[in-house]
Parts: structure tokens; C-alpha cells; sequence
């Protein structure tokens, strides 16, 4: 089977702050609509290839790819028009404590596009609707709990018809109930619409059901890059630790 071109590709890609090498000659595939998933410890990088993806950061040393073409040589407006189908979802949801649910939705619009005021409230209606928001349209972020925060801001990342979601520790801090609440509304929503989710996350295993592809980062570079198949077939020690968290988790989940 001839695997299709990455839609981005990291080769030799490394990131030091200082001293400390976060990321050493990280070489790592990520394809069109798919969910893949990174794991790692704490402390491993995991969020800095995040912001990588996005441009945030710039690597020190190897090339970043977007659809086969290094990101490195592109003109500006070549880039812009890469990073403008991506949508970042914070960890921390950084939705605008003094805008209602709308504003909130609607920004992105308003920062990145020429439609008219009309035209970006459909959207962002749209949006809200889909997302099951809309009794909170006029509410402000401190009067909704955690998991309609976390919709909110999916709302707010998809508003723009992103080709690629990336999704840093969407479940941090939520309970059981929620983490499943949060990763099968990611799984609902990419088939909805389409999109290519990039997930970092350390909520072993719960994200290995929804994810068709894992990317293990081990001590600054990718110690497994394939399925969760692939990964429990090969006995990888590092999932091994993981895995013996696994036992009545399937049940839980499926049940």
C-alpha cells in the first residue's frame, strides 16, 4: 500500500531553549484526515511540536513540510494561506472573559476574514448550533461550566473551516465522565466536518480508541510513530507502562 504524501512532515526537526534540546532531529509524518495522537511524558515537547505545526516556533535545525512543500521557502502570503486552515485549541480553552459566547465565536471571523457583520454571525450561529450551545449564546465564559467552555472553544477553533485542528490536552483537568464526553465529541465532530485533528494529550489509554495513528515523543525524539495496533503488537516497553492501565477500560468506554 502506497502511503499518500504527508500532509506535514517533520524531517530532522530539532528545538533547543538554552541548554536543554526539547525536540533532537524529530522526524514525524501527520496525514490528511486522520486523528493523531502524541504522547509522552510531562516535559517532553509534546505542546512545543505543537506550536511548531502552527508557527509559533521555528525550528532551530530540519525542515517543516506542509503538503510536500518546506515551509521554510515559503512567501508569506503562501504561509498565511497554510496557517489560516489551522485552528488551535488551547488547553486552557483562552476564550475572552469579557465577550458573551457569540463574540467569542464570531472573533476569529472578524480578525481574519472580510465577510460582513451579517454573514459572520450566520457562521458563527452555525457553529454554536452544532456545538448544542445555543441557550448560552449570550452568556459570558464565567457562567458555563468546564465542559461547555471546552465547546465553546471548539466552536471558536472551527468557526473558520479548519482543514487542521490542533488540540492541546483537551481533557486536562476534567473527570472520567467528561474526558469521554470531550474525546468523543473530537471523534464526532472531525467526521462532521472533515478535518485532520492533531491531539496532544497523556490521558493513557482513553485516547488510543479514537486515535488512527500515536506518536510516542521519548526523551526529546519519537520513540513510535504508527497504529495503537502496531504499538501494543511490538510490546513497546513505553507502552507497557501505559497499557496495564488498560484492563476493564475497554469495557468502561464501549460499554
Amino acid at each position: 500500500m502506497v502511503m499518500e504524501t504527508p500532509l506535514i512532515e517533520f524531517k530532522n526537526v530539532a528545538k533547543r531553549f538554552g541548554e536543554k534540546t526539547v525536540l533532537d532531529k524529530v522526524n514525524l509524518n501527520i496525514y490528511g484526515n486522520q486523528i493523531t495522537t502524541i504522547i509522552g511524558k510531562s516535559g517532553t515537547g509534546k505542546s512545543v511540536l505543537l506550536k511548531h505545526i502552527i508557527g509559533l516556533l521555528k525550528p532551530d535545525e530540519g525542515v517543516i513540510t506542509f503538503q510536500g512543500k518546506p515551509v521554510s521557502t515559503m512567501k508569506k502570503n503562501e504561509w498565511e494561506a497554510c496557517r489560516s486552515q489551522m485552528a488551535y485549541l488551547f488547553q486552557n480553552n483562552a476564550l475572552l472573559d469579557s465577550m458573551t459566547v457569540l463574540d467569542n465565536v464570531t472573533f476569529p471571523l472578524r480578525q481574519t476574514t472580510k465577510f460582513s457583520k451579517a454573514a459572520i454571525e450566520k457562521r458563527a450561529l452555525k457553529r454554536i448550533e452544532d456545538l448544542e450551545l445555543t441557550e448560552a449564546i449570550h452568556k459570558f465564559p464565567s457562567e458555563l461550566s468546564g465542559g461547555m467552555q471546552k465547546r465553546v472553544a471548539l466552536a471558536r477553533a472551527l468557526v473558520t473551516d479548519p482543514k487542521i485542528v490542533l488540540f492541546d490536552e483537551p481533557t486536562t483537568g476534567q473527570d472520567p465522565i467528561r474526558k469521554n464526553m470531550i474525546l468523543s465529541m473530537i471523534t464526532h465532530y472531525r467526521r462532521k466536518f472533515g478535518f485532520t485533528a492533531v491531539m496532544v494529550s497523556h490521558d493513557i489509554p482513553d485516547v488510543f480508541f479514537i486515535s488512527d495513528r500515536i506518536v510516542i515523543l521519548w526523551e526529546g525524539t519519537v520513540g513510535f510513530e504508527g497504529t495503537y495496533e502496531e504499538a501494543v503488537r511490538l510490546k513497546l516497553p513505553m507502552i507497557d507502562e501505559f497499557l496495564r492501565s488498560l484492563d476493564g477500560f475497554q469495557d468502561e468506554l464501549t460499554g
